[in-house]
């Protein structure tokens, strides 16, 4: 990869762990390079991509804490494509939170995004995307067919007898 800048990602001790969650999750992950701290030892570094992304990734000990002032946007298709990321993430032990946002097993947060979300709250009738936003507060896991509801909602003509 010949990226300028990349996310540099501090993992406790689970840094191999978590490559293999994500390759298992993200079809398209993998490790361009690693460092090990001998023959037998565990990963110690790594470069990886995951959806396109370069990541540096190293484990800095119990010290580094994700926050989520920093978080993974990842782009959906669809609600599919959602539901997939979402529920294996949900499987491998995340704790989701609120409008979109999940929380890895490493504490690393990803915000699960639908791609019509965004189309939705680029409307350029505020009352839409405030509605949108207003459904989103109410969700974990985004749900396109009732963001979608809200977005109609809101001057929607009367419906025909």
């Amino acid at each position: 990869m010949t990226t300028k800048a990349a996310p540099f990602l501090m993992f406790n001790d689970q840094l191999e762990a978590a490559i293999t969650l994500y390759a298992s999750i993200f079809p398209d992950t993998h490790v361009v390079s690693s460092g090990r701290s001998g023959p037998n030892g565990p990963m110690v570094t790594a470069e990886l991509v995951i959806g396109g992304q370069r990541f540096l990734a190293y484990n800095g000990g119990p010290h580094f804490q994700f926050t989520d002032a920093f978080s993974i946007f990842v782009d959906c298709e669809d609600q599919a494509e959602v539901d997939r990321y979402w529920d294996a993430l949900v499987k491998a032990g995340a704790k989701p939170v609120q409008c979109g946002w999940i929380t890895d097993p490493f504490g690393l947060s990803w915000q699960i995004v639908p791609r019509r979300f965004m189309e939705l709250i680029g409307d350029s009738n505020p009352k839409k995307v405030q509605a949108v936003f207003a459904a989103m507060l109410t969700m974990q896991k985004l749900d396109v067919a009732a963001l979608e509801r809200a977005h109609a909602g809101v001057d929607a003509p009367p419906a025909l007898p």
